[in-house]
């Protein structure tokens, strides 16, 4: 949890200011620096970073010591930190694991709504399965009884998707029953352009459908086994419901 972090940030600052110092006058790199002022200076530097607020860092430190001379170079060490580890994280220690975990509410109403939409709301299990081993007669009776031009190809025994077959791929032999031996659904399947995994927040699975300009896409635990298809109508739909009771709220 986030709990034990404002005191170590402090005690942490505080070393630091005061090695860095220390160690630069006793080698004497250059003008003598004050270990106190310094060591202040680390803490507010420390906090600032940590937390993502610069003024924090300066106000609490020059109000827990009285330290008014100090304001200037407070602000610039403070601000400095934040400058500097915003670059590489862009959310605070309170924030980083709720935004890694795509669970973080923001002022942006896009993403907002996007984190309040859940994976299994829009995960569609209504996909008729087919395996490598079946022929086209097989897979012609699938399609008879599904109403998906999408059909996913799984293993028997183990569930792991191994490709999907597109309606329009098989469209010109699928009537040809001199074919229905030839032709196994091995031989017919493709790769799916990506794969959502059923742990990934809605953001990013919308950066997958962007990048793929896919409109179905299958998605897969951990170990790569089948659990169904998301299509961008269903996440618009669901878009749609969150963000009319999101606005009412």
């Amino acid at each position: 949890g986030c709990g034990g972090i404002f005191a170590p940030s402090l005690y942490l600052g505080c070393i630091a200011g005061f090695v860095f110092s220390h160690f630069s006058n006793d080698f004497a790199f250059s003008a003598y620096l004050p270990e106190k002022n310094f060591a202040l200076m680390g803490m507010a530097g420390v906090m600032s970073g940590v937390m993502h607020a610069p003024l924090t860092g300066v106000f609490l430190i020059a109000e827990l010591t009285g330290g008014y001379d100090l304001f200037l170079p407070l602000m610039i060490v403070s601000v400095s930190s934040y400058l500097t580890i915003i670059a590489f994280e862009p959310h605070s220690i309170y924030s980083m694991r709720l935004a890694k975990k795509g669970q973080l509410l923001t002022h942006h109403k896009d993403k907002a709504v996007l984190t309040l939409m859940k994976m299994e709301n829009v995960v569609e299990k209504d996909f008729v399965v087919v395996h490598p081993e079946m022929d086209l007669g097989e897979l012609v009776k699938a399609i008879a009884a599904s109403h998906r031009n999408v059909f996913p190809v799984t293993d028997k025994k183990t569930g792991e998707l191994l490709g999907i077959v597109l309606l329009d791929d098989i469209r010109n032999i699928m009537f040809r029953q001199e074919l229905y031996h030839r032709f196994t659904v091995n031989k017919l399947m493709t790769s799916a352009p990506a794969k959502i995994f059923d742990t990934d927040g809605m953001e990013q699975v919308m950066q997958t459908f962007d990048d793929t300009k896919a409109w179905n896409l299958p998605v897969v635990d951990e170990e790569g086994r089948y659990q169904g298809f998301v299509s961008k109508s269903k996440i618009f739909n669901s878009y749609r419901q969150v963000l009319v009771h999101f606005s009412e709220d």
